[in-house]
């Protein structure tokens, strides 16, 4: 198989990480890596900011919904939506000045700006993540990274326009550690042909039947199928809470005259 199809089947989610440095020029090359990834007009609306600090990664395993692990990777990436830089490079060709005398509208970074510098910062993630995996690092996404963003902004000096939205940990795989590979659902329900395909009940029965099969292994909700259960223990909690709430602070401080 070709080298990079099948480091792409085979990466894992990786919450256990060996006792071990990333070297700088690993992390040089993930990172340049994540900068070579495919953006909006090539205008790299992403900022990255890189973690080692043990007091900075505390913090972050406690307010990304308590996750011990993340204190323990060796790095962390937290990547952000970032139209700030563009809006203060604005400033200084007097863009307002420039809109007024050709009749042009002024317009601030809107959700429009949110949707792309989000996309660039996502995709850019995922560049990180594949050339990790190359140089056997594993890696996670932490979506909680959205969470208590008051405190993110004070810790790391966000301004309006700067929204984290993906965090990665990195570190190396520990010693003879065994992968498991999650299945993916099958591709008939995800990937439709010219038009978007609405699953009827058969279809959603079958698509969640393996998911159904193993819910009596894992089901401390007391749930009677695999909807209940992923409800119970994704979207009824107070960490999605959380993370609505602060999302919705953070839209309102961008969109905000």
């Amino acid at each position: 198989m070709n080298e990079t199809l099948s480091l792409i089947k085979k990466r894992v989610s990786l919450r256990r990480y060996k006792d071990k440095d990333i070297e700088k020029n690993k992390l040089d090359k993930i990172i340049n890596s994540a900068m070579r990834a495919p953006t909006a007009g090539n205008m790299m609306s992403y900022s990255i900011i890189v973690i080692k600090d043990p007091e900075k990664k505390e913090l972050l395993s406690k307010t990304c919904d308590n996750q011990p692990f993340i204190k323990k990777a060796p790095v962390l990436l937290i990547f952000l939506a970032d139209y700030q830089r563009l809006y203060d490079y604005f400033k200084i060709c007097n863009l307002k000045e420039y809109c007024k005398d050709n009749e042009l509208k002024f317009i601030k970074p809107n959700l429009a700006s949110i949707f792309l510098g989000a996309g660039d910062a996502f995709i850019a993630a995922q560049n990180a993540v594949l050339a990790a995996e190359a140089l056997d690092i594993g890696s996670c996404y932490i979506g909680d990274i959205v969470e208590n963003y008051e405190i993110k902004k004070d810790l790391f000096d966000l301004p309006k326009y700067v929204l984290p939205v993906a965090m990665l940990s990195l570190g190396y795989y520990p010693d003879n550690y065994n992968k498991r590979i999650s299945n993916r659902f099958d591709k008939k329900n995800i990937v439709f042909n010219e038009k978007y395909k609405r699953l009827d009940n058969r279809d959603l029965k079958e698509m969640y039947k393996d998911k159904e099969s193993k819910l009596k292994e894992n089901n401390k909700f007391g749930a009677e199928n695999f909807g209940q259960y992923i409800y119970a223990r994704k979207f009824n909690t107070e960490f999605y809470k959380e993370m609505n709430r602060s999302l919705e602070v953070m839209i309102k401080r961008w969109l905000k005259e």
